[in-house]
């Protein structure tokens, strides 16, 4: 006989309670714990029958390549790893009206031209999806449209003679399994019914699409477990106020992870953008102090960035730091770096720094973009024009060599700048066939050399970096 009971659930850890309590020991959330009906379906023993033989298999084994479905939109199939593979289940998150859904309803639109596509909206009506589309214009498109929330229904609607090739789930968070007492949204039940979405899509080869909220923190709501069951993690980024969004891979079974898509948020939708570096360096000025170009690299795709920073006089005895698109801990890391290492001090100064365009950088390479753009704005002198910076710094003040450095200058080149500040590089290459004139820096200190070339008879902050 099955038993019930009552038990606690973290929302936001996903941790299990037998009492409440007004904080999780787990996680240390507070108010997080909410009562759940659990059902204890598994018996203690195993019994006496026995299970059947696993065969094994050789790793050397012939297997066939994986087929995959194109959508025709190639940032979205980019950071898919080269389109969507039958039987898989992919997780979409991003901030509220980011664009989630006009991408997937985008998405479905081209797909149902050459396959069976479905789209199940948990969040919306069917007329408020049908504004959706009419708004971009696919409102002729060959979808399956539907709004249900219930998973023993759409389960039931798949399995059928009216099986889909791409089925779309807006959200999983507003799905509901009635076998659980507990609301929908809760850690049981996001849990629960993307497993049984996960097993169909598995078992009928299926490309099943989940929307994802986002919690304050910018990670996906629920348990993280999700983001283990699921094979492919896509987080759409962005700013509301910039007219550009970022999709990026953070897990991909089928592909490699951290690629980015870059769109464009119009008035018929979203609009992939094929040269991210020209759009972000659009409004780019050389002749401006604080500012830097950045040649990076996401996933496999090199990417000029501008950096901008501003270092003013601070009205307060404690200064501020503020970095937007950037860990503001390496920032703080960096300027005592700079203090230390080079004799620069910002105890006095206001810092804010800026990656124009909206995108959030990660790697380690913008260490050195950081650096010149911090000391272009301290003594206020601008870079030379058309030079690109990048390079990851240690604690010790040496700069080491960033991944990929070839690939980053050929995107320079192609953009038309003409020299680049960059580490030494590991191995010479033997057959250089990029124009462009390299400045290679082996520690910070020779940063200082371009900056302490000027007049420094009215600024204090350039005569203290000759001195040194």
């Amino acid at each position: 006989m099955v038993k019930s009971s009552v038990q606690y659930s973290c929302q936001e850890c996903g941790s299990v309670h037998r009492k409440w309590a007004g904080k999780c020991d787990d996680c240390g959330a507070w108010n997080s714990l909410i009562e759940e009906q659990a059902r204890d379906a598994i018996p203690k023993g195993m019994g006496t029958q026995k299970g059947a033989t696993i065969t094994f298999s050789r790793l050397s084994g012939e297997s066939n390549p994986v087929p995959r479905l194109t959508t025709t939109i190639n940032e979205f199939d980019r950071v898919c790893g080269g389109g969507l593979v039958p039987g898989s289940v992919l997780l979409v998150g991003g901030d509220p009206g980011i664009g989630k859904s006009t991408l997937l309803l985008q998405i479905a639109a081209h797909i149902s031209t050459r396959s069976k596509c479905q789209y199940i909206s948990g969040e919306e009506g069917i007329e408020q999806v049908r504004l959706r589309a009419k708004r971009l214009q696919v409102e002729k498109s060959n979808v399956d449209l539907a709004a249900s929330i219930n998973i023993r229904d759409i389960l039931t609607t798949i399995e059928g003679k009216n099986k889909p090739d791409l089925l779309i789930i807006d959200s999983i968070q507003t799905m509901y399994l009635d076998k659980l007492d507990s609301a929908p949204g809760t850690v049981s039940q996001v849990r629960a019914c993307a497993q049984e979405l996960i097993r169909a899509a598995k078992r009928h080869n299926i490309i099943i699409i989940l929307v994802g909220h986002v919690t304050k923190e910018g990670t996906i709501a629920g348990p993280r477990v999700l983001e283990h069951m699921v094979d492919a993690v896509l987080y759409f980024e962005g700013d509301r106020g910039h007219q550009y969004r970022i999709l990026r891979t953070v897990k991909n079974r089928f592909g490699p992870t951290d690629e980015i898509g870059v769109f464009e948020m119009t008035e018929l939708g979203l609009i992939e953008v094929l040269n991210p570096s020209a759009l972000f360096l659009a409004d780019h000025q050389d002749d401006i102090s604080g500012s830097a170009v950045f040649a990076g690299l996401e996933g496999s795709r090199p990417v000029l960035i501008e950096i901008q920073s501003l270092v003013s006089p601070s009205p307060y005895g404690t200064p501020r730091r503020a970095a937007v698109g950037w860990d503001q801990s390496r920032l703080s890391m960096i300027l005592a770096v700079l203090e230390t290492r080079c004799g620069i001090s910002f105890a006095q100064k206001d810092v804010h720094l800026n990656v124009a365009g909206g995108l959030k950088i990660h790697e380690p390479a913008v260490d050195l973009a950081v650096c010149a753009s911090l000391i272009s704005s301290l003594t206020n002198k601008a870079l030379p024009s058309q030079t690109v910076v990048f390079g990851e710094i240690g604690l010790g003040g040496e700069v080491r060599p960033a991944a990929q450095k070839e690939a980053r200058l050929k995107e320079a080149a192609k953009l038309g700048f003409a020299s680049a500040w960059c580490p030494l590089s590991a191995k010479k290459q033997k057959n250089n066939t990029i124009s462009i004139a390299q400045k290679e820096i082996k520690y910070l200190h020779e940063l200082l050399s371009y900056f302490a070339t000027q007049d420094t008879s009215n600024n204090s902050e350039a005569a203290k970096i000759k001195e040194f």
